[in-house]
């Protein structure tokens, strides 16, 4: 039997928030690219116009809701996640992959859920900086948002596109939790430390991982919560409007949505396992 830490409830939403803080900029221009419907527009053009009309600072629009978001739905899915997998898991043995597939896939559920109405004021103030002065919503803050979402839309508003929001949260942390456990158990079982260069190895697979099964999902959840009343029917209008560009046009902003999420992978995983190993419980396995 040796001693081994394992994370406290609350460490993958501040790890997640944390990383937020750092990758948001990419953010706001990956939001920009796949709301575009022309798709000549570089993403060097798109930020450069971004930077032009509103300022270096308004590349971080939205980073409260950002926070706020990564606080809710992150810190759920962790602790879903880890709470199931200990729950399952047999004295000495590894939880199969299978098992924390279907953990993960259960994490991101209820995350996705509860993370929705912070999702969409993120969309919505990243959004803003795009739109006519005369048509910005102008949210001052991640409550302000909610807050007037509430009042102007009604409480269902603040959960549209949860449906997508869920579907992708689904799919992001099976890609992100339970693929970074296995590809960090294989390189143990390899004989690496458990140290910063596995961390980032793993992390770094798992944000590709993340990122590939995501992208379809999050350019529909991102037109769907950047639209005004009554501009799409239903899903479907959502989905053949993006189909008017080909099969590209799901993938839209794919090799911005890596190099945001990758190192926002990177440095929650970074981040969350110097949390596991300065202040996570101490067990013996």
């Amino acid at each position: 039997m040796v001693d081994v830490r394992v994370p406290r409830w609350w460490m993958g939403g501040v790890a997640s928030a944390a990383a937020a803080c750092f990758t948001q900029f990419l953010d706001t221009i990956k939001i920009h690219q796949q709301t575009q419907q022309d798709v000549h527009l570089s993403i060097v053009r798109l930020t450069m116009n971004v930077i032009k009309h509103d300022g270096f600072l308004s590349l971080n629009h939205g980073l409260t809701a950002a926070v706020l978001r990564q606080l809710t739905y992150s810190t759920t899915r962790f602790a879903v996640y880890e709470t199931a997998k200990e729950y399952i898991a047999k004295p000495g043995e590894e939880v199969a992959f299978y098992e924390k597939i279907g953990i993960a896939a259960a994490g991101g559920i209820i995350g996705g859920f509860i993370g929705t109405p912070a999702d969409l004021i993120n969309v919505r103030m990243q959004n803003d900086i795009k739109l006519p002065v005369a048509k910005r919503r102008n949210y001052r803050h991640a409550f302000d948002g909610i807050f007037r979402v509430y009042k102007e839309e009604g409480f269902r508003h603040l959960f549209s596109g949860a449906s997508t929001a869920t579907g992708r949260s689904v799919l992001m942390t099976i890609g992100q939790l339970s693929f970074y456990d296995q590809f960090k158990t294989v390189l143990l079982n390899r004989n690496y430390a458990d140290n910063l260069t596995t961390h980032f190895l793993a992390s770094l697979a798992a944000g590709w991982v993340a990122t590939t099964l995501t992208q379809p999902i999050d350019v529909i959840k991102t037109r769907t919560m950047n639209a005004r009343p009554g501009e799409f029917k239903n899903m479907w209008h959502i989905i053949t409007y993006t189909a008017k560009l080909g099969p590209a046009g799901f993938f839209k902003g794919y090799i911005l949505r890596f190099t945001r999420l990758a190192p926002h992978t990177v440095l929650t995983f970074v981040f969350y396992e110097q949390l596991r190993l300065s202040f996570g419980i101490v067990r013996q396995s």
